[in-house]
C-alpha cells in the first residue's frame, strides 16, 4: 500500500516539485495551499494533471488548517506522512523589522507548524507509527546578514523539531529534517521586507546592502545547474523510500559549499545531544519505537 502524504505550501517550487515527484512514485499525495485560485490556479492545474489531490490551507489559522487535515484524511482514507513545508521568507536590515513585522514570519515558519502538529499528531498517536518532515534551512543552523529575521524563525523551527523528536519517538513517529541551501526559485523574490524605513537614515549606504546581496546571490545559484529545487523534490523520495525509523534526522541538500560545514556542525551536535540526553537518563527518546 502507498503512503498517504500531506505537503503543506504545495505552490511553492520545493512543495510543487515534491508533490509531482512524489505522485510519479505511486505515493498518494494532497497538497495544500491557501488558495488553488488566482495566482496558484497555474500549479494548482499541473498538480491535480499529475494525480495530486488539492485542499486550501491557511497555516496562520487554525481553523484552517484543522479542517484542512480533515479534508485530506478524508481524500487519501489516512495519512501517514505529513511534509511540513509552508514557509515565509524575510529580507533586510534587522532594526527595520516591527515586532510585527517578525510576528508574520514566525506565524508561517513556527506557529503554522504547530498548528498543523496539533492538527494530525492525535491520528498518528492513534494510529502507533507516522513520519514528519520539515523544511528548515542551512541557514536555519548559521546566520548571514540581513537574513536573521528568516534564519531565527528556522532556528526555532529547528529546536520545535528536536523537541518534537524525542516526544514522539515513543509513539513510533519519526521526525526528519531537510536543510537547503539557498535555491534559484521565486521564494527569493516573495521575501517579506521590513516595514520601518525611517530609520533607512542611520545605516547609511548600507540600505542598499540587503538587495544587493540577495540579487547577487540569485545570479551566482544560477552558475549551478546541480542547485536545483528538484533536488530537495528528490531528498523527500529518498527519505520516504527508506524503512520507517532508519532515516536520517537532518538532511542537508546544498551543491554550493554548505553541505559539508553544516554536515559536520550537525554530528557534532548529534554527539552533543547524545551525550546530554544520557547524562540526564531519557537517552532512549531518541531511538524510534518501531513495535
Amino acid at each position: 500500500m502507498s503512503k498517504k502524504i500531506l505537503v503543506s505550501g504545495a505552490s511553492g517550487a520545493f512543495g510543487s516539485l515534491t508533490c509531482k515527484s512524489l505522485s510519479q512514485k505511486g505515493y498518494q499525495v494532497v497538497g495544500t495551499m491557501r488558495s488553488a485560485k488566482g495566482k496558484n490556479e497555474v500549479i494548482a492545474q499541473e498538480l491535480q494533471k499529475a494525480g495530486v489531490k488539492l485542499v486550501d490551507m491557511d497555516v496562520t489559522n487554525e481553523t484552517s488548517v484543522n479542517n484542512g487535515v480533515a479534508k485530506a484524511m478524508e481524500f487519501l482514507g489516512g495519512l501517514d506522512v505529513v511534509f511540513n513545508n509552508a514557509g515565509l521568507g524575510a529580507n533586510g536590515i534587522q532594526e527595520m523589522f516591527t515586532a510585527e513585522d517578525m510576528q508574520r514570519v514566525f506565524d508561517v515558519n513556527v506557529f503554522g507548524v504547530q498548528r498543523l502538529m496539533r492538527a494530525i499528531l492525535p491520528h498518528f498517536r492513534s494510529q502507533g507509527k507516522g513520519t514528519i518532515l520539515h523544511t528548515s534551512s542551512c541557514i536555519g543552523r548559521v546566520t548571514t546578514p540581513f537574513l536573521g529575521v528568516y534564519s531565527a524563525s528556522k532556528y526555532a523551527l529547528e529546536s520545535l523539531a528536536e523537541g518534537y523528536r524525542a516526544e514522539l519517538s515513543g509513539f513510533g513517529i519519526e521526525s526528519c529534517i531537510i536543510e537547503p541551501g539557498g535555491m534559484p526559485t521565486a521564494f527569493m523574490g516573495g521575501m517579506l521586507r521590513p516595514s520601518d524605513e525611517t530609520r533607512n537614515e542611520g545605516y547609511g549606504d548600507m540600505v542598499h546592502a540587503p538587495d544587493a546581496s540577495l540579487n547577487g546571490y540569485v545570479d551566482y545559484l544560477k552558475t549551478n545547474p546541480n542547485q536545483s529545487p528538484q533536488a530537495v523534490a528528490d531528498a523527500v523520495v529518498a527519505l520516504l523510500e527508506m524503512p520507517h525509523g532508519e532515516k536520517p534526522f537532518r538532511t542537508v541538500v546544498d551543491f554550493m559549499g554548505l553541505k559539508e560545514p553544516i554536515e559536520n556542525y550537525n554530528e557534532a551536535l548529534r554527539q552533543t545531544t547524545q551525550q546530554i540526553y544520557t547524562a540526564n537518563g531519557v537517552a532512549n527518546l531518541l531511538n524510534l519505537n518501531k513495535n
